[in-house]
Order: structure tokens, then C-alpha cells, then sequence
């Protein structure tokens, strides 16, 4: 029944309902009371039945915004009490104004609907029981009473047009909250998701560094605790060779945390320029890439698309030197609209790249940003990696 709000809006509220009941109730006497009917006395006593009903409808405004049921029930109590007194109409009941407002823009659904009700019901048997009542008229005739008939339908246009009014204004600060609200859960909605896109990318970078930069360092490590004994000076190159992967790998990761604290711009990014690096560091942990570039690139890729086969190659040559067996056949086409890229290496023993691990869902990501398509499965004693990544209006990753 209540509304969590503020004590900042309840003090508000509350002075403002003081305000209302000081500003309006002196009006009424300005007016003159003389409309009172005849068991209500001009005297002590009409000014006591003025300040009361006024204190009711005033004290429903109080805690409209608090509990708008309740201020509701409130000033429909107060609008019988003035009715069953034969009171007038008079410059507190603007107090009803407030609370059909509060209804329609900070009650519930059902009492939104029932505010609206009271709005229009509430005006029309108020105009007719002050058209008829409070008139004045005697009905002797068919005069007196068409006279009556026509106060009372005049009565009763007005209050329902004052009333629906408030309530429909109501409405509309109600719409407009809500319209807010949605900005607000649109707004943090679009927030989440460009974090998550940047957990991702920051995953798949992580991942296509560490993951290739260990596997050259394990590849490298083995050789070189086997070679230590017969040949001193293999196992010197491994070791300078795990000291330069690893400094560059450092390097990698340092930048990926520089973008992490500063979000101005992304660092460098490798490009095709970088894969004979890649190659060589693939060749030093023992696997032999045969590399076919058939046609040629016809002129300076999109720096989405370079970085994109960089970082698939990366990961399918680290995938090669962890679980395949002998050379690595990489094959890249060049075409007009497109290129298609291929690796395929010797499975050795039965350790299989997943379709599901973080290698091949990061390649997957890799080419659906810059708009491509990637396949990585196993085709008899040979794992597979095809991509075909479109090079017109792709997509900055």
C-alpha cells in the first residue's frame, strides 16, 4: 500500500499540503458559505464542517505520492463527508485534483483504472448532487425542475472535465517516467553488453598470445632438455628462443593491460608484415609450415582483415605445434572480394583440438567480426582449419 519514496518528497508533499489547505480554505469564506443547507447552520458550526472536510482532502494530497490507494480512499471519504453535509463546492477541493493525479502517475495498473472511474463518476454524481441540492431549487414545476436539470448537467460537465484533467495529466508524467525508466534499462543494457564484448576481446587476445606464445616455449623446452647432452649449443639457441618468445609475449600482455587502464585507443596490432615472424617461431619449436600464397594480396588489405588472419593463423599454427604430428600446409588466397585461408596438419597420437575449446571458438569469433566464416574439423589423420573472410566492407575488429 506504500510507496518507497524519499523524505525529501514526503516533507515536500506534506508542506505542500499545508500550503494547499492555508491557501484554499480562506477562500471559501471570501466566497461566502451562504449556499449551506439548512441542517448545517451559518455560524461556528459551518466553519468547524469547512476546516474539516478541508483537513480530509488535504490530508489525502499529503500522502498521495506515499500511498495513492489510500489517499484515494481518503478523499472519496472526504467528498461523501462534504456531500452528506450539504456543502458547496469550494476552493479545497482542488485537494481531489492532486490525489486523481497521483493515482493515474504513481499508483498500480488496477488503481490507475479505478482513478479513472472515480475521475469521471466522481464528477458526475457531484455535479448532480450540487446541481439538484445545493441549487436552491424547489421543484414545483416542470420550470424549476428543468432549470435544476440543466445547474446540475452544467455542474456535472465541469467537475468531470477538471477532474479528468488532473487524472490525464497524471497519465502523461506517468508515461513520461517510464519512458525514462526504459532509457535508463536501455542505457545500462547497452553498457553490460559492450563490457561482455570487451571481456571477449580481451579473452581471444589473451588467449591467441599466451596460448601460442607457451606452446613455442613448451615445444622449445622439450628440445632443448633433450638435445642438453649431445648437443650443448642446440639447446643454447632453444633457450635464446624461449627468452625472445617470452619477452614478446610479455610485451603483448603488458599492452593488452595498457589498453585495460587506458581506453583511448588500441596499441599496435600485428599485420601481415608479422607472419614470417610467426613462421619462424613456429619453425624453431620444430614444425615445419609449407606455405602457398596463390594469388597475392592485390594491394594493401583492411587492417581488420590482416590482423584477423594473423590471429587465426596464430592460433591454428599453435594448435598444429601442440597436437599435430610433422609439417603444416598453409594456404592463403588472395581474392578480389575475399580470402580463403587453410591449415591442415598430421594429427599426431589422440589428442584432437575440440570444436568447443577456446582456440576454435576464438578463431570462429575472429572471422564473424570482420563478417567471414571458419570452419576447423577433422578430416581422417588431418585437423583441418578453413576460413573465407570477405575483404569489401568488412567490419573493424
Amino acid at each position: 500500500m506504500f510507496r518507497p519514496i524519499s523524505r525529501t518528497w514526503l516533507i515536500v508533499d506534506i508542506v505542500g499540503a499545508v500550503l494547499g489547505f492555508a491557501l484554499t480554505t480562506p477562500l471559501t469564506f471570501v466566497f461566502g458559505t451562504s449556499g449551506l443547507s439548512a441542517w448545517v447552520p451559518e455560524g461556528p458550526l459551518s466553519t468547524v464542517a469547512y476546516v474539516t472536510v478541508g483537513v480530509i482532502l488535504w490530508g489525502a494530497a499529503a500522502i498521495a505520492r506515499l500511498s495513492p490507494t489510500l489517499a484515494l480512499s481518503v478523499a472519496w471519504f472526504g467528498a461523501v463527508i462534504q456531500m452528506g453535509m450539504g456543502l458547496p463546492p469550494a476552493a479545497y477541493d482542488l485537494g481531489i485534483m492532486v490525489v486523481l493525479f497521483a493515482t493515474a502517475a504513481w499508483g498500480s495498473r488496477r488503481l490507475l483504472w479505478i482513478g479513472g472511474v472515480s475521475a469521471l463518476g466522481g464528477g458526475v454524481i457531484g455535479g448532480l448532487y450540487f446541481g439538484v441540492v445545493w441549487s436552491g431549487e424547489l421543484l414545483t414545476d416542470a420550470a424549476s425542475a428543468l432549470r435544476a436539470a440543466l445547474i446540475a448537467a452544467l455542474l456535472a460537465s465541469v467537475f468531470v472535465l477538471a477532474m479528468v484533467m488532473s487524472w490525464g495529466a497524471g497519465l502523461l508524467w506517468r508515461v513520461i517516467l517510464s519512458g525514462r525508466e526504459t532509457q535508463v534499462a536501455r542505457a545500462q543494457a547497452e553498457m553490460l553488453a559492450a563490457e561482455e564484448q570487451e571481456r571477449v576481446r580481451i579473452a581471444r587476445d589473451m588467449h591467441d598470445i599466451v596460448a601460442h606464445s607457451l606452446a613455442v616455449v613448451i615445444a622449445q623446452a622439450d628440445g632443448a632438455r633433450y638435445a642438453a647432452a649431445a648437443q650443448p649449443e642446440i639447446a643454447a639457441e632453444a633457450l635464446g628462443t624461449i627468452a625472445q618468445t617470452a619477452r614478446g609475449a610479455l610485451s603483448d600482455v603488458r599492452m593488452l593491460l595498457t589498453q585495460l587502464r587506458h581506453r583511448q585507443g588500441d596499441g599496435p596490432q600485428p599485420t601481415l608484415a608479422d607472419l614470417e615472424t610467426l613462421f619462424a617461431q613456429v619453425r624453431q619449436a620444430g614444425v615445419e609450415p609449407r606455405i602457398t600464397v596463390d594469388p597475392m594480396p592485390p594491394g594493401e588489405p583492411p587492417g581488420a582483415i590482416q590482423l584477423a588472419v594473423y590471429r587465426i593463423l596464430q592460433e591454428a599454427l599453435t594448435n598444429a605445434i601442440r597436437h599435430g604430428d610433422g609439417a603444416v600446409e598453409v594456404h592463403l588466397a588472395w581474392l578480389p572480394d575475399r580470402v580463403d585461408l587453410q591449415v591442415r596438419n598430421v594429427i599426431g597420437g589422440e589428442a584432437v583440438p575440440t570444436a568447443g575449446g577456446h582456440g576454435v571458438i576464438g578463431m570462429r569469433e575472429r572471422a564473424q567480426l570482420v563478417g567471414g566464416n571458419l570452419q576447423a574439423e577433422r578430416h581422417g589423420e588431418q585437423f583441418v582449419v578453413a576460413a573465407s573472410l570477405p575483404i569489401g566492407g568488412s567490419v573493424a575488429g
